[in-house]
């Protein structure tokens, strides 16, 4: 699967920077563009292709939001996530209306960071790379990956550490068999009880896939693979 193409838009460098680096700490995307106006933000969109935009809303030439109005105008597919400190419940909405993917309040931690960066991963893979859907509880489940809660809501118990490391043990695997509890617990030095709480929460959370493996006598193991 081809990396997801960021292109990041915020007028403060080194703020800009920090994003970028904090985008290429995330497998999957690739930044293939850093822009500080909205000018040169449409000049990188008219000049390459973009799957996603870190669209910080306060610019210095034009309105953020400008930009995402001129992507729905001229019919692209380019997804924008909006970045910024804006918490005006109005630009809330117009950002919504406009379809803002995601919206992520400045200061925010590289753990939520990359949580709306990998729920993003997941719905691009279910509905914009996955073809047709056979049926309601695929856009269901789609929707609530690229909405569902964020990393500081997890169960008690759970902590984000850990799922960070669960999660990357899992996406370590490329093949399609995935891994077992126990595979994960011995990637990640954890017990099989305490991987086995984390894989379980993922697969109820649609983040994670369970399947059977048929390996050897006896009942089969469950196997775990990113959504």
């Amino acid at each position: 699967m081809s990396a997801i193409r960021v292109l990041v838009v915020e007028d403060e460098p080194l703020i800009a920077e920090a994003h970028k680096a904090y985008t290429e700490k995330v497998p999957g995307f690739a930044v293939v563009g850093v822009a500080h106006t909205a000018r040169d933000a449409m000049t990188a969109l008219r000049a390459g292709a973009v799957d996603l935009v870190l669209l910080d809303l306060n610019l210095p030439d034009k309105h953020g939001l400008e930009i995402a109005r001129a992507l729905r105008a001229a019919g692209s597919g380019t997804d924008v996530l909006a970045v910024t400190s804006a918490r005006d419940i109005a630009m809330v909405r117009a950002a919504v209306a406009l379809g803002v993917t995601h919206y992520l309040l400045k200061p925010f931690t590289f753990a939520a960071f990359r949580d709306k960066l990998d729920r993003y991963a997941e719905y691009r893979r279910q509905l914009v790379e996955g073809g047709e859907v056979a049926a309601q509880h695929e856009i269901d489940r789609a929707f609530a990956t690229l909405r569902g809660a964020p990393v500081d809501s997890l169960p008690k118990g759970l902590d984000t550490r850990t799922l960070d490391l669960v999660l990357g043990a899992l996406r370590a695997v490329t093949g399609p068999e995935g891994l077992s509890a126990a595979e994960v617990a011995a990637r990640i030095g954890a017990s099989r009880v305490t991987a086995r709480r984390y894989l379980e929460h993922l697969a109820d959370a649609g983040r994670v896939i369970r399947s059977p493996r048929y390996g050897g006598p006896g009942r089969p193991e469950v196997a775990y693979r990113p959504a």
